[in-house]
């Protein structure tokens, strides 16, 4: 049985030295709280073409990452409890290499599907003072995962998450991670994760642009901010 540790939300605030706006300082919320289409009551997102939408209604972090990035990075402020990531949902014991797209699970009153994993940017540099922390978060895979509302309904830390159906069980994040960031130009791999139905249209898109030009994305822009 895999329980909710705790469920996070939080409001816009100025992130970084120039303080642009971002939701990503999330901290848990008691008691029952609702969840929409596009994710829990009173959660916000500073920058709603990059965030929130019903393809992320939801992100997923593992707990357990927190002490490789302990391990990585020193013992920082922001990963003395969970948040650190901007997580709406913190659970031990599920991770990338577990979970599929199109993993869909009963949360408590509502229905969760896994949509995509996350893109890392450069708010996480600027969350954990690290100028290169998008990067590492990118280049290890641990990333979380976002989850699209099926059924909508109120939600509670220790609520189980249990999984109900796999759609495309072979299409675990890890290989989605390694399609995209690793094996980049894996034609054979391109070509089935561009026709992956469950997945958004956007990352079935990097797939095709690839086939179709054999180049790599720049991610240098999400990844460092630059203009």
């Amino acid at each position: 049985m895999l329980l909710i540790d705790d469920v996070l939300a939080g409001p816009v605030a100025p992130l970084g030295p120039q303080g642009k706006p971002s939701g990503i300082d999330k901290t848990p919320v008691s008691g029952k709280i609702h969840v929409g289409i596009e994710g829990l009551a009173n959660d916000e997102q500073g920058d709603r073409k990059h965030h929130g939408g019903p393809e992320k209604a939801l992100h997923h972090y593992a707990f357990e990452h927190y002490a490789t990035w302990r391990r990585e990075i020193g013992p920082k402020r922001v990963l003395a409890a969970p948040g650190a990531f901007g997580e709406n949902l913190t659970t031990t014991g599920l991770t990338e290499d577990m979970v599929a797209v199109g993993d869909t699970f009963r949360l408590g009153k509502i229905v969760i599907q896994v949509s995509q994993g996350r893109q890392p940017c450069w708010k996480l540099n600027a969350r954990f003072e690290v100028p290169d922390m998008a990067v590492r978060v990118q280049r290890t895979g641990l990333t979380g995962w976002y989850y699209r509302v099926i059924e909508a309904g109120h939600i509670e830390k220790g609520d189980e998450l249990r999984l109900i159906d796999r759609l495309s069980p072979d299409w675990t994040l890890r290989r989605i991670w390694r399609t995209l960031y690793v094996d980049t130009m894996n034609i054979d791999e391109l070509a089935a994760m561009s026709e992956l139905a469950h997945l958004p249209e956007g990352w079935r898109g990097y797939a095709k642009r690839r086939l179709a030009t054999r180049q790599v994305e720049d991610w240098s822009r999400r990844l460092t901010g630059a203009p």
